[in-house]
């Protein structure tokens, strides 16, 4: 329940914040014909276009589990996250596209005046703020979708800054760095949206998580005082969440319910780490050998 209110209370306020941006810009734009203010009011339509496809993708992956999903709907959520990317890329290809067609005609803009570097500034504030707030409700409640918006958020704070300086630069007498500006602000558009995609592939298909969460599964199983091995540790992603599975050494003349125990305790304790979801755990007597000092040697972080 905190998760779902925390994760649509994001959505909604990202998708005001960038309403209020894309009026602030577009009026400013309108009033100067700067390139560069303009090329963030196409990015803040963008960013509009997108934070609609997140709340209502927030809103799905937030539902509870039913009978055709008993895991629930978070794995949505790289798909949403590529929806964002999308709108993203094709922001990033439509400031490229203005820009380029405007210094091959030589119609570069107009200085942006204070109005505009004040729409600027504010935007960079405004962003900053929103990234770092969209960043922490991400990695407290591990949500692909709120991360793919707080990187925008972190890219729009760049583009901003690109910006003012064409419109500061086209002001001093020197009206080409304002299209140079929008160039800039193309790029760092599309290499958001790459990042994006990157991220969230990795989701769909199943990639291994970082090295040392998967070092701190193999030292949670072995520091289990009954737990004498662990081989044929596999984690993998499913949707933005972690499946484990792993097998253990124990002593052979155990009964099936002190094994059962340690099965059980490893479980709870695996599935206590915020990225991991599923935990499914083998118990192997000791004596078969399937185990060798060295593989524990060679698996156990440093």
């Amino acid at each position: 329940m905190e998760r779902k209110r925390a994760v649509r209370r994001v959505g909604v306020l990202v998708l005001a914040a960038n309403l209020a941006l894309v009026a602030a810009k577009g009026a400013a734009w309108w009033a100067t014909g700067s390139l560069a203010v303009g090329s963030e009011a196409v990015n803040s339509l963008a960013d509009v276009a997108y934070s609609v496809v997140v709340l209502g993708g927030l809103y799905l992956t937030t539902q509870p589990p039913d009978f055709e999903h008993p895991h629930g709907h978070e794995r949505i959520e790289p798909f949403v996250s590529l929806v964002v990317a999308l709108g993203v890329l094709a922001a990033g290809a439509a400031v490229l596209w203005q820009a380029t067609t405007s210094v091959i005609a030589g119609d570069v803009g107009r200085s942006a005046g204070i109005t505009g570097v004040a729409v600027l500034a504010g935007t960079a504030i405004a962003k900053y703020a929103l990234y770092r707030y969209v960043l922490d409700v991400a990695e407290d409640h591990h949500s692909p979708a709120l991360r793919a918006t707080a990187l925008d958020n972190r890219n729009d704070i760049l583009t901003a800054g690109a910006a003012l300086a064409g419109v500061l630069g086209s002001a001093a007498g020197y009206p080409i760095l304002d299209p140079l500006a929008a160039f800039v602000v193309a790029a760092g558009i599309l290499h958001t949206g790459y990042e994006i995609v990157r991220d969230n592939v990795n989701y769909l298909v199943g990639a291994a998580p970082p090295d040392d969460l998967r070092d701190e599964i193999l030292s949670r199983a072995l520091d289990h005082p009954d737990v004498e091995g662990a081989h044929d540790v596999v984690a993998h992603y499913v949707g933005p969440e972690i499946d484990v599975s792993l097998h253990v050494e124990v002593e052979g003349e155990m009964t099936l319910y002190e094994a059962h125990d340690i099965e059980t305790e490893l479980i709870l304790d695996l599935e206590s780490i915020p990225e991991v979801d599923d935990v499914f755990v083998h118990v192997d007597p000791k004596e078969l050998g399937e185990w060798k000092q060295e593989e524990r040697a060679a698996d156990a972080p440093e």
